[in-house]
C-alpha cells in the first residue's frame, strides 16, 4: 500500500473540493513530506491518476484564490470514499505495513465509527501476537539472543518491536473506548486542513510545476 494514495485521498474528502496545491499544503502541514513519500511530485502524479481511475473527479479548472493561473480541483467520488476507507481499514489491522501507512492511516481513524476502529484495533494486535508467536517458535526471548549468535539480535529487535507496538496499540484502544476523540458519525470532527488563504507554518517553501496546475 502506498501512503500518498491514503493521504491525498484523506486531504480531499476533508476540503470537499481542493486543486493540487491544497493537498499538497495539508500534506506539509502534516508534517507528512517528513514521515512518508509525500513530496510534491507524487502528489500531483497521485492527484491525476486516481481522476484516471475514478477516484477522484476533475472539475473544470477555477481561477486561482490569490489571482494566479487557473487550478484542476478535485473532488471524492463515491469510488474513491470506498477506496479510501479500505485503505484506512487494511492500514490499521496490518501489522507489516511501513510506518508512514500506519501514520497515515491512525491520522485517519476518525472517519471510520469508534466502535470499527476499536475492532480494528483489537484485530491488529491479534496478528501481533499471531506474529510474535511464530518467531519465537525459533527463538526464546527469556534467554536472549546470545545463542544464536550477532544474528539472534534480529529476532530480538523484532520481539522488542512487536511488545512495543502491542502495548501502544493497547493503549490507544483504551483512549478510544474512554471516549477521547471525535469519530464518525459523533458530531463536528476535528479540522485538521488549512483553511484557503490560512498560513502554513509548516510549508518548506519549495517550488513545483504543479503548484499552478
Amino acid at each position: 500500500m502506498s501512503a500518498i494514495r491514503l493521504l491525498v485521498l484523506a486531504a480531499v474528502r476533508q476540503h470537499g473540493r481542493a486543486h493540487g496545491y491544497q493537498v499538497r499544503n495539508d500534506l506539509e502541514y502534516w508534517g507528512a513530506h517528513e514521515w512518508s513519500n509525500a513530496k510534491p511530485g507524487s502528489i500531483y502524479h497521485a492527484l491525476k491518476q486516481m481522476a484516471k481511475q475514478g477516484l477522484l473527479h476533475a472539475h473544470e479548472t477555477a481561477p486561482s484564490t490569490a489571482g494566479g493561473p487557473p487550478r484542476t480541483e478535485y473532488e471524492i467520488t463515491e469510488a474513491g470514499t470506498e477506496e479510501y476507507l479500505g485503505l484506512v481499514r487494511e492500514a490499521l489491522t496490518s501489522y507489516d505495513q511501513k510506518m508512514d501507512v500506519k501514520s497515515a492511516a491512525i491520522g485517519c481513524m476518525v472517519d471510520l465509527p469508534r466502535a470499527e476502529a476499536v475492532a480494528l484495533l483489537k484485530e491488529r494486535t491479534r496478528r501481533i501476537e499471531e506474529w510474535r508467536s511464530a518467531v519465537t517458535e525459533n527463538y526464546l526471548p527469556e534467554e536472549g539472543p546470545e545463542p544464536l549468535g550477532h544474528i539472534g539480535e534480529i529476532m530480538n529487535l523484532w520481539i522488542h518491536t512487536a511488545d512495543a507496538e502491542a502495548e501502544w496499540t493497547q493503549g490507544l484502544i483504551a483512549r478510544i473506548e474512554g471516549g477521547a476523540y471525535t469519530f464518525a458519525g459523533e458530531g463536528e470532527p476535528f479540522v485538521g486542513v488549512l483553511a484557503t488563504g490560512e498560513e502554513n507554518p509548516y510549508a518548506t517553501g519549495e517550488r513545483h510545476p504543479g503548484d499552478t496546475a
